[in-house]
């Protein structure tokens, strides 16, 4: 199963009625409008890489309201981030994407960091224009600045990283 996430710019106003268009498209697992850079990011697994770029390409870029994307597709490697399984009761209030960019060649033992931050759930290693993404949820806006500032940016070898804030 290949994955991907996909950032991006879209007209101001229109972010629900895309992401609620977004939902619809198969392969999508996740989408939320974010503060930051770009105005929404989607998760998207399907059966190939090709599959997803076909699904980028000839469905979400073809959409009137969406201006621009980025496409960070997970390594093909070994999965190295052990994902834990959350209910929705579990869910934090306060959730965030990070992508970062690190040390060339540093990006599988920064996935084998963050899996020791219990508050990121889902974490990849990314070919695009990042190297590493992550998922965070926590209680609080309070505690996912804590999280972020003192422990993601903190980690040995990485160079930057971006914060994209879930929009409730």
């Amino acid at each position: 199963m290949a994955k991907a996430y996909v950032m991006m710019n879209c007209d101001l106003g229109s972010e629900i009625e895309i992401i609620k268009s977004l939902e619809k498209i198969e392969g999508v697992k996740e989408a939320h409008g974010i503060f930051g850079l770009y105005d929404l990011i989607i998760q998207v697994e399907l059966d190939s890489e090709n599959a997803i770029q076909d699904t980028v390409t000839k469905t979400i870029r073809k959409m009137s309201k969406i201006h621009s994307t980025m496409t960070l597709i997970q390594s093909e490697s070994e999965e190295l981030f052990q994902k834990s399984e959350i209910s929705k009761e579990d869910v934090k209030s306060s959730q965030a994407y990070v992508v970062i960019h690190c040390d060339k060649g540093n990006e599988f033992s920064i996935l084998k960091d963050l899996c020791h931050i219990p508050e990121i759930r889902n974490a990849d290693v990314v070919f695009g224009l990042y190297d590493v993404i992550c998922k965070i949820e926590s209680p609080d806006e309070g505690s996912l600045q804590n999280i972020i500032l003192k422990k993601v940016r903190r980690l040995p070898k990485i160079k930057s990283c971006m914060t994209l804030n879930i929009l409730n």
